[in-house]
């Protein structure tokens, strides 16, 4: 009894101190306030400002066919910025953008470790002596570099696998209900939850067809998950349903690759992860995984272990399938069937993390029972690991990149609008060498944007200025015509490079752009990160060159003139 206590005791000092760690890592948005640095791709350069946008749009509660003024002339529909019931939306309308992100980071990485830590405790680590395995594991799995705007998208699904997987034992716990309510609150169906409510769904099926019955509140449960889920994202299902105009992702062609291609990319995925849910798990966790497979295998283990090897066929199966998805094999069923190209089936693989993870808590275990050395080397590849990923906070990450203060460049903004002169919503701009959302953070109408879904009539509208450009680059008029998600004046001599910092020397010399398209869309202001040499021949005059101490950019205000 003792015993026990006091293993208890030490398992509640070890999560104190999981938490403190959680804590000490999202430290520096509040410390160092927008000094800090931060990821830019699909982070700075597109949600952050969104969610500024909405903010300030008085369209958060907006109806379904309402639309936000400052983005493309009004042709963006406000379902396209995200739910009112979604909790990130609303933590960027009570506080400072770097705050709202700051308090992200902490709820979405405190609860990613609550939801391992259950999900490991109650079915897959559950002595007490292995109490350091299953907090050390949630700890890690919280502090991978999850994408910030999906919040607990993936971070969550170890939550709500241990509420399902309780209802699914035949538990009465009002908990689980609560959690599967809560948890589309904090996450997004489209980025994470409608994989894993439909392999829950294949998984209710699994059991059918093993004759472990029909398990109705384990249905039930998957079902009510789905329903909160379709009632938290009304907007998207309504979009789904009854908007029939077409959009720029209807243009989108995702099966591009090579048979062989596929197979380096699914070795790739495998080893590596992917960009918007990376787990780190190549350098360290993926031989712990392999070493303790030899050890299952000669000792016999193969029905204690059943989880552990169902892990691993499915972490390669969910690489090979990503991979695939983007096969050139698939183009004879998006031809037929259209909702293959406008939804990303290959989504599949955001299970990774996971997956990943837990699977990483059952070798550590399969370790320690193999020896007093193999204890301690487990308790090493799980301290390096925790270390690892220390490693990986933004704030090094992207050291080199500019601050939230550099990025948006507020004061610098707001003399260029003190410049103007004018009402921001009376003209139009769009920006040349950085990306739209620093115009749009600063209250700027722009017409170009970063959106994945808006009127497929606006793109063609909006080609007209960059035609000419997109003849000259066989890339950018790909990237442009068969997906469109950046709407940018891209330009030939630029490619797609969004960032051009203030001591560059690059200047733009051979620019050729329809201004008289620019300008019947109510384009007046073109913000560029680099002198245009030939702004006559583009019927632009430089207004004034704009510095500050505090920005990343250069900034040349050229005025359309006719």
């Amino acid at each position: 009894m003792f015993y026990h206590r006091a293993l208890q005791k030490n398992e509640y000092l070890l999560i104190i101190i999981a938490l403190l760690l959680i804590v000490v890592f999202v430290s520096p948005y509040f410390i160092l306030g927008e000094n800090t640095h931060m990821r830019v791709h699909d982070n700075l350069d597109s949600n952050i400002a969104w969610y500024k946008v909405l903010a300030e749009s008085n369209q958060i509660l907006g109806g379904v066919d309402s639309t936000i003024p400052q983005i493309i002339n009004g042709q963006i529909q406000r379902g396209a910025y995200g739910t009112e019931f979604s909790g990130i939306v609303w933590l960027h309308k009570l506080f400072p953008s770097i705050i709202a992100y700051g308090l992200s980071q902490f709820i979405t990485r405190i609860i990613a470790f609550i939801g391992m830590y259950l999900l490991l405790r109650k079915h897959f680590i559950k002595k007490p002596e292995w109490s350091w395995i299953r907090i050390g594991v949630a700890l890690a799995f919280s502090l991978t570099p999850f994408w910030p705007s999906g919040m607990l998208s993936t971070l969550g699904m170890p939550l709500a696998l241990w509420a399902l997987l309780n209802i699914r034992a035949g538990e009465k716990s009002w908990v689980n209900w609560l959690t599967l309510t809560l948890l589309p609150l904090y996450s997004s169906l489209v980025l994470g939850f409608f994989f894993f409510i439909s392999a829950m769904g294949i998984f209710w099926i699994i059991d059918v067809s093993r004759g472990k019955g029909w398990n109705p509140r384990f249905l039930i449960a998957i079902l009510y998950f789905s329903l909160i889920f379709m009632i938290v994202e009304y907007r998207l299902v309504y979009s789904f349903l009854f908007m029939d105009e077409p959009n720029s992702r209807d243009e989108y062609i995702h099966a591009r690759l090579t048979f062989l291609h596929s197979l380096r990319l699914s070795l790739k995925n495998y080893v590596l992860g992917h960009t918007h849910v990376m787990t780190v798990h190549g350098l360290l966790i993926l031989p712990v995984t392999f070493l303790a497979l030899p050890i299952v295998i000669l000792k016999g283990k193969w029905r204690q272990e059943k989880a552990f090897f169902v892990l691993h066929i499915l972490n390669a199966l969910l690489s090979i399938w990503y991979a695939f998805w983007f096969y050139k094999g698939w183009v004879p069923l998006t031809e037929r069937f259209h909702f293959l190209n406008t939804f990303n089936f290959a989504r599949y693989h955001f299970l990774r993390p996971m997956i990943i993870y837990v699977l990483f808590g059952i070798s550590l275990k399969i370790l320690w029972e193999n020896g007093l050395g193999w204890r301690r080397t487990s308790l090493v590849f799980l301290a390096a690991q925790i270390l690892l990923l220390g490693s990986f906070n933004e704030e090094l990450v992207f050291k080199k990149k500019p601050s939230f203060q550099e990025f948006y460049a507020e004061k610098q903004f707001e003399e260029i609008k003190t410049f103007i002169g004018l009402p921001q919503d009376q003209y139009r701009v769009a920006s040349i060498g950085i990306h739209p959302a620093i115009a749009q953070f600063n209250g700027f109408y722009t017409l170009d944007t970063y959106n994945n879904f808006y009127p497929l009539s606006y793109k063609y509208q909006f080609r007209r200025i960059i035609a000419k450009e997109l003849e000259k680059n066989k890339k950018l008029r790909e990237y442009f015509d068969e997906w469109g998600g950046r709407c940018y004046i891209f330009l030939d001599e630029l490619g797609k490079h969004y960032m051009f910092k203030k001591n560059s020397k690059k200047e733009i010399k051979e620019m050729e752009l329809n201004m008289n398209a620019f300008y019947e869309m109510g384009g007046r202001f073109i913000f560029s990160a680099l002198p245009i040499e030939n702004a006559t021949d583009n019927n632009l005059v430089l207004e004034r060159v704009f510095d500050s101490p505090e920005s990343a950019w250069s900034i040349y205000l050229y005025k359309v003139s006719f």
